[in-house]
C-alpha cells in the first residue's frame, strides 16, 4: 500500500522522478543555501511599523534584524529598499542599517517594489533564483512583490515573522494569497538554520550561535543554559539543541 501511495505522489520533471531523487539521499533542491538565495528586505521603516498591528513591533524589529544578520554571516546578497524615506516613511530600521552600513537602500515611490526597475535589476544582479523576502506591510509591499517575482520566474520564500500587516487578518489573508500562488512561508530562524544546515560547518558555527543567543529567544536561552550546565561539553550540547 505504501508503495502505491508513494507512486501516486511521484512528480516527474525532465524524465527524473522525485522518488528516484529521494532514494539517492542528499538535500532537496528546494532548500535554501547561501549559494542559491538572496534576501530582499522591503520597507522596514518607522511609519510603516506604526500601523503594523499583526505582531509586537519590538519583536518585529528583533526578527528582521536577526534575519539581516543571518544573511551577513553567510554572505548572502542583500537588497534593501524603502518607500518615500525622506518625505513620509522615515529611514530603514537603524538596527538593520547598522548590519549593512555601506549599503544604501533603494528608495521608491511604488508600493510594489517589483515595479521599480532598480529593485528588479538589483535582485537579478545577485544571479540567484531563490529570493527570500520580508516586508511591511505583508498585505501590500510583500504580497505585491512576491506575486510579481513569482510571475517573473523566481522562487519566493516569504519570512512571515519578519513581516507584519495592519491587522492579523490582513497579514494572514496575504500569507494565504501568496502561498496559493506558490510562495514558501518561513520564519527568520528557520532561514538561518537552513543556511547553516550542518553543525560541522565551523566557519559559520560560532557566529550562528552568537546570533541565536542575541535574537532567538528561548532557543538562545537554551544555548546559554547548555553552556553553563555542560561546561567543556557545551558545544556538543548546543549541537543537540540545533537538531
Amino acid at each position: 500500500m505504501w508503495k502505491s501511495a508513494i507512486g501516486r505522489q511521484v512528480q516527474r520533471k525532465g524524465g527524473t522522478t522525485m522518488a528516484n531523487s529521494i532514494a539517492k539521499g542528499g538535500p532537496s533542491p528546494r532548500l535554501l543555501t547561501p549559494q542559491n538565495s538572496s534576501l530582499l528586505l522591503i520597507d522596514h521603516q518607522p511609519q510603516m511599523a506604526f500601523a503594523s498591528h499583526s505582531m509586537d513591533v519590538q519583536l518585529l524589529i528583533n526578527n528582521v534584524t536577526g534575519l539581516a544578520k543571518s544573511a551577513k554571516i553567510f554572505n548572502v546578497p542583500v537588497v534593501l529598499t524603502t518607500v518615500a524615506a525622506k518625505s513620509f516613511s522615515g529611514p530603514l530600521f537603524a538596527t538593520v542599517q547598522e548590519v549593512y552600513p555601506t549599503v544604501d537602500p533603494i528608495d521608491r515611490t511604488t508600493m510594489n517594489s517589483w515595479e521599480d526597475p532598480k529593485v528588479v535589476e538589483a535582485v537579478r544582479a545577485t544571479d540567484r533564483k531563490k529570493v527570500v523576502m520580508a516586508a511591511l506591510w505583508t498585505e501590500v509591499c510583500l504580497a505585491t512583490a512576491a506575486l510579481s517575482a513569482l510571475d517573473d520566474g523566481f522562487e519566493v520564500y516569504i519570512v512571515t515573522d519578519a513581516s507584519a500587516g495592519v491587522t492579523s487578518e490582513a497579514h494572514e489573508m496575504a500569507i494565504q494569497r501568496m502561498i496559493q500562488a506558490g510562495a514558501v512561508p518561513m520564519t527568520w530562524l528557520q532561514v538561518m538554520l537552513e543556511w547553516q544546515r550542518d553543525w560541522a560547518r565551523q566557519e559559520t558555527y560560532n557566529a550562528v550561535m552568537t546570533l541565536a543567543k542575541e535574537h532567538a529567544g528561548g532557543y538562545g536561552l537554551g544555548i546559554n543554559y547548555a553552556k553553563s550546565m555542560l561546561g567543556e561539553h557545551a558545544s556538543e550540547g548546543q549541537k543537540e539543541l540545533g537538531k
